[in-house]
């Protein structure tokens, strides 16, 4: 974000700290970086690294960061305020956090008189004295304070004096923001716009210079428009202070709460990328940005970084190992993907029809479904999409399209199985090539005795014929399906070294009519990848090998089918 921009939304990702409590969500101190690193390119103003001192992880981290540095974000220690009847000068846990030598901190401090009688342990005084001595300490070392009024909406309709009273003994200490927490995440957006604006009457504050100092500084550097320089009276700052919000989507109404405080005069949005978050997560970034900036009319970041936040996304999700959300607003595989087929030929008119935003705006892309619904729009488009020129005219639309409609009907699925539907136009078209021919194939699998446990064990013999060769070859697996992908690969890797790169990243089983028992038909989908590229096959069969052999061997094939497109492009630019 520049000095100069009109409407600046201030942006503060906390995916490190808030979003890693999530459950099953656990980062190395590599993982953090990665993250931290994609989000300074994506342009995040402030980024929260998490809590010096309360673990040697986030130590390490801001060490490393003090090495490297970030490009443009600042890095943001955070931390609660001093423990009840210490000073804040004696208090090891706030030393820890000057040691993260970060320009910015953020503290948190109780507002619901609830949590300081019953949580703390402590007078309502003695808060107030927790939250001033804190922020004074902080801000005579050289730091910038931001301040988290944690359960700030529910201490407010609990004890509203008190509450502001918070927030007044963190403003007159010298913090930079003041920032309401929807910590249980239980209020609705009509509270949250009524509070806020009672808030920035209490405090006399004027919501239309909220983005204050930043517009003012129109001379300076990016890095100096997140740290200009102090204007302080007895350790106090003279600027009026900002707003923030934080909200948590226990109620699913996190990022609609955020957009709410915005409209009210707020100006710093907290969250996490993807929604991250303990219980229900935290309110979703990928959402907020593109809402902020395209709906609202704010600025959070330049345009070209907007359309990264796809890919960051994404990306994000393969660092904490959690498959990515395909109906995520904005950033998801299906936001933009059409199904109907009148909806299709619509959409390929004018994409306003049914698309709320072009979806390169935020990096994503149109996607046409293809399913038993689909009708010629869907086959047309689709095809196109995989370069295949067709025209309703052609037979081998039809023929598609016919062929399309009977295998959905045996149980076959091509929503989540586009490699397959391409290589099934390719077969209509005349333009799949055979790479090899299947003999047969015999799997067998023992269930082994161990020390303790049992434990099962597969082989599978396999025989194709490539180039006019017959092939036999065996290999071992923990499973049959493991064992004949083993051997298949291991007949074909001496003609095709490419297979060598291609793995398995998911196997997928559906049991299609459960009524019929172990003789149900079944169908699998296989993803795989060559480390750059992913794509998924499917098969469908009452025998759930042959309905594996079948989408492994259609991922063979359009692996072999990418790498081929790959050397053909490199050969046309020689």
């Amino acid at each position: 974000m520049t000095a100069q921009a009109p409407n600046p939304i201030w942006i503060y990702d906390t995916t490190l700290r808030d979003g890693s409590q999530r459950e099953g969500l656990s980062l190395s101190i590599e993982d953090k970086l990665r993250i931290a690193r994609q989000l300074d390119q994506l342009g995040i103003p402030f980024i929260e690294g998490g809590w010096p001192g309360a673990n040697p992880k986030d130590v390490q981290f801001f060490w490393r960061l003090k090495e490297e540095p970030l490009t443009q974000a600042e890095i943001v220690a955070f931390c609660s305020t001093r423990r009840p009847h210490k000073t804040a000068a004696e208090d090891p846990m706030l030393q820890a956090i000057l040691a993260a030598g970060t320009h910015w901190v953020t503290i948190f401090g109780k507002s619901w008189d609830l949590h300081v009688t019953e949580g703390l342990g402590t007078t309502l005084d003695e808060n107030l004295a927790m939250i001033r001595d804190t922020i004074e300490y902080l801000r005579s070392q050289g730091r910038r304070v931001i301040y988290d009024a944690e359960h700030w909406f529910d201490g407010y309709k609990n004890n509203p004096d008190y509450a502001i009273k918070t927030l007044k003994a963190a403003m007159d200490a010298g913090a930079e923001w003041l920032v309401f927490c929807d910590t249980n995440g239980g209020t609705l957006p009509h509270e949250i716009g009524q509070i806020v604006r009672d808030v920035i009457e209490s405090l006399e504050l004027n919501p239309e210079n909220q983005a204050g100092f930043e517009q003012t500084l129109s001379s300076t550097t990016e890095t100096e428009c997140l740290n200009p320089p102090l204007q302080t009276e007895h350790g106090r700052s003279l600027h009026s202070p900002r707003l923030g919000i934080h909200t948590h989507n226990d109620s699913d109404t996190a990022v609609a709460n955020a957009l709410m405080s915005v409209v009210e005069g707020v100006c710093m949005v907290q969250g996490t990328m993807n929604g991250y978050g303990e219980r229900c997560g935290n309110a979703n970034l990928c959402s907020l940005i593109p809402n902020l900036q395209l709906k609202l009319g704010y600025h959070c970041m330049q345009e070209e970084q907007l359309a990264t936040l796809t890919q960051v996304s994404r990306s994000i999700s393969e660092v904490v190992n959690l498959a990515p959300d395909d109906h995520a607003a904005f950033v998801g595989r299906s936001a933009f993907a059409h199904k109907g087929g009148i909806h299709v030929s619509a959409v390929e008119r004018n994409p306003l029809t049914y698309e709320h935003i072009p979806p390169q705006q935020v990096g994503n892309q149109r996607r046409i479904v293809i399913s038993d619904q689909s009708g010629l729009s869907n086959v047309l488009a689709k095809a196109k999409s995989f370069g295949h020129e067709l025209h309703k005219q052609d037979a081998a639309c039809r023929q598609i399209l016919g062929r399309l409609k009977e295998l959905e009907n045996e149980g076959y699925q091509f929503e989540a199985a586009e490699a397959s539907f391409d290589l099934l136009m390719r077969d209509a078209l005349g333009q799949k090539q055979q790479h090899f021919e299947l003999k047969g194939f015999q799997v067998h699998s023992d269930m082994l005795q161990g020390i303790g446990t049992p434990y099962s064990n597969a082989m599978a013999t396999i025989k194709v014929t490539v180039n006019g060769e017959d092939i036999l070859e065996v290999a071992e697996g923990n499973g049959p399906v493991s064992a004949l992908d083993a051997a298949l690969r291991k007949a074909l890797v001496r003609f095709y070294p490419e297979i060598g790169t291609f793995y398995l990243t998911d196997y997928k089983v559906r049991i299609l009519d459960g009524a019929a028992g172990t003789s149900a038909k079944t169908r699998v989908l296989v993803e795989s990848s060559n480390g750059k590229q992913r794509w998924t096959t499917v098969g469908v069969s009452a025998n759930i090998l042959e309905a594996s052999y079948q989408a492994v061997v259609e991922g063979i094939e359009y692996g072999l089918l990418l790498q081929s497109a790959v050397k053909t492009a490199v050969e046309q630019n020689v």
